[in-house]
C-alpha cells in the first residue's frame, strides 16, 4: 500500500529523509510563504536552484492576496499565480519520489496533505548529434539522445499534426523508467495498439535502461533467430514509420527508438532510398538481399562443396584450393570456424575499446595476424578470401548482424559435417524461423508472404514518388487485407 502524505510538514520531511537517507544531492529548504511554514525539496543536478528561486522570488514578491488557511495558500499558488506548476499534485510518497528524481521541485505546506510540483528540470545530457549507426548521404543528420522528452520533441518537430498521439507509462520496479508510445491516430492499427499496451503493462522488470530490454516481452512465439521489432536512432526514420501506421517506443536513457511492428524487408531499406532515383534504390536493395545470403551461406556452401562435391569447381580453382588445404594443419571446416571466430574477436575488441585503439586493433589483425597466419601455413588463402567477403557483406545489413553471425556458423558446421544435406536443412530452419513469426497478427515476411503488390511498390523494389504518393502504405491497410483474406 502506498504511503500517503501527512498534514504535518515535519512528518513529510522525515518521510523524505527516510526515502533518500543522507544523499548529498537531496536539497531541502525551509521557508515561510505568506506566514505559513513550507519547505522546498529538489534534487541538485536534476533541478536548477537558480531557476527555482528566480521563479519563486519573482512571483511571490508581488503577491497581494493573503490566504487564511494552508489549503487556501495551496489553491492560490496552484491556480492563481503564474508559477509554472505541473498539472497534477502529489498525494503519496512514491509520486513525490518519482517527481523529484525526474528533475521537478516539490513544495510542501504545513497543514496540507498534498504537494505542489514545479517544473524546474535542468540536468546535463548529451546534445543532439549525428546518428553514428545509421549513416546517410542525404536527409537529416540528427540522432536521438538519452532524455525521452528531448526525443519526443525531435519527432514532434517533424510530425506537426494534432493526430500524433503520445502516451507514457513507467516500467522497471527499481528504476521507474519513463516509456513513451508514439503513433498516428489515423494510421495505427487499433488491434496492434491494444495488444502492445497489454504486453507492456504486463512486463515485470527490475530495471530498464534500453528499449532492447522490452523486446523479449513483445514476442509471443518460440525461439527465432530474428526479432519482429526494429530499432533506429534517427528521428526522421521514426517519424516515417509513425506515418506508416507503426508504433514507436522511446525509453528514458536510451537513444534508440523501438519500432513495432517491423518486417523482414525493412532491414534492407534506408531513408536514402527515398531521396534517390527509384531504379537506383531498387538496385541497391537487390544487392543487399544478395549480400545477406552471401554473408549467411557462402562459408557453409564453400566448405560443403570442397569436402563433398569438389567437381563443382573448375579444375584450376580446385587445384589451388586443394593445395591450400593440404598445406594447413586443420580440416577445412575447422579452419573456417577458426577464421570466423578470429574475426568476431577482432570486431568485439575494436567495438569495446576506445576508437583510436580500436582502429589499431583492426589494423594489427589484418596486416600482422592475417598475413602471418597465411605465411606460416596455419590458414589457407581461399578461406581468408571467403571470410573477408562474408564479413563485408554482413556490414551491408547491420541490423541483421546477430542472426547472420549465428546462422553463418551453423551453415559451416552443417556443410562441413553433413554436406549438401546439412546446408539444405539449415536453410529450411532459417526460412521456418522467419516465416513462423507473427507477433502482432501480421506476418514478419509481409508483403512477401502472403504476397502483396506492395512488394514491388515499396518492398524489394521501389516505385518513384509519383506512384508512391497516390496511395499511402499503412499497417492498418495491411492488417485489414489480412482479415479479408482469412474471411
Amino acid at each position: 500500500m502506498e504511503e500517503e502524505l501527512n498534514k504535518s510538514l515535519l512528518e513529510n520531511k522525515m518521510m523524505l529523509r527516510d526515502a533518500f537517507g543522507s544523499a548529498p544531492d537531496f536539497y531541502v529548504k525551509d521557508l515561510k510563504i505568506m506566514g505559513f511554514s513550507c519547505c522546498i525539496c529538489m534534487m541538485e543536478g536534476l533541478s536548477s536552484t537558480q531557476k527555482l528561486w528566480e521563479i519563486m522570488l519573482e512571483e511571490l514578491s508581488h503577491l497581494e492576496y493573503h490566504p487564511k488557511t494552508p489549503d487556501g495558500l495551496f489553491d492560490y499558488i496552484l491556480k492563481e499565480t503564474a508559477i509554472p506548476m505541473e498539472s497534477r499534485t502529489v498525494l503519496c510518497r512514491n509520486d513525490i519520489v518519482a517527481q523529484l528524481t525526474a528533475g521537478a521541485s516539490v513544495i510542501l505546506i504545513d497543514g496540507v496533505a498534498k504537494a505542489l510540483v514545479l517544473s524546474t528540470q535542468s540536468f546535463s545530457y548529451r546534445s543532439v548529434q549525428q546518428a553514428e549507426g545509421e549513416g546517410n548521404i542525404r536527409g537529416s543528420k540528427e540522432g536521438f539522445t538519452e532524455p525521452v522528452r528531448i526525443n519526443i520533441s525531435l519527432v514532434r518537430r517533424l510530425i506537426r499534426s494534432d493526430r500524433l498521439r503520445i502516451e507514457t507509462m513507467t516500467i522497471g520496479e527499481r528504476t521507474k523508467t519513463e516509456v513513451a508510445l508514439m503513433y498516428h491516430e489515423d494510421f495505427v492499427s487499433k488491434e496492434i495498439l491494444t495488444k502492445l499496451k497489454q504486453r507492456l503493462c504486463a512486463i515485470k522488470l527490475p530495471f530498464l535502461f534500453d528499449t532492447g530490454y522490452l523486446s523479449p516481452f513483445l514476442h509471443k512465439y518460440g525461439f527465432s533467430f530474428f526479432q519482429a521489432v526494429g530499432y533506429t536512432e534517427r528521428p526522421d526514420t521514426a517519424s516515417a514509420k509513425i506515418c506508416e501506421g507503426k508504433i514507436v517506443i522511446l525509453a528514458n536513457g536510451s537513444p534508440f527508438a523501438m519500432i513495432v511492428p517491423y518486417f523482414f524487408s525493412e532491414n534492407f531499406q534506408t531513408m536514402d532510398d527515398y531521396a534517390q532515383k527509384a531504379y537506383f534504390s531498387s538496385l541497391i536493395r537487390v544487392f543487399k538481399y544478395i549480400a545477406f545470403f552471401i554473408a549467411v551461406m557462402l562459408p557453409g556452401l564453400f566448405v560443403s562443396a570442397v569436402n563433398f562435391t569438389p567437381e563443382l569447381f573448375p579444375p584450376q580453382l580446385l587445384y589451388k584450393i586443394s593445395a591450400a588445404d593440404q598445406a594447413t594443419p586443420m580440416p577445412l571446416f575447422l579452419e573456417t570456424l577458426f577464421v570466423i571466430f578470429l574475426l568476431e574477436i577482432v570486431r568485439e575488441a575494436g567495438l569495446r575499446l576506445p576508437k583510436p585503439i580500436g582502429h589499431s586493433v583492426g589494423l594489427v589483425a589484418a596486416l600482422i595476424v592475417g598475413d602471418a597466419a597465411v605465411s606460416a601455413g596455419i590458414i589457407g588463402t581461399p578461406i581468408i578470401i571467403v571470410a573477408a567477403m562474408t564479413t563485408i557483406c554482413t556490414f551491408v545489413v547491420p541490423s541483421l548482424y546477430e542472426p547472420i553471425t549465428v546462422l553463418r556458423i551453423l551453415y559451416v558446421l552443417a556443410g562441413g559435417l553433413f554436406g549438401p544435406i546439412g546446408v539444405v536443412a539449415v536453410t529450411f530452419i532459417m526460412i521456418l524461423s522467419i516465416c513462423r513469426m507473427n507477433p502482432f497478427g501480421i506476418a514478419y515476411v509481409a508483403p512477401i508472404v502472403p504476397f502483396s503488390q506492395t512488394l514491388f511498390r515499396d518492398g524489394v523494389l521501389r516505385q518513384n514518388w509519383r506512384i508512391l504518393a497516390k496511395s499511402d502504405f499503412s499497417v492498418e491497410k495491411l492488417s485489414n487485407r489480412k482479415k479479408e483474406g482469412e474471411e
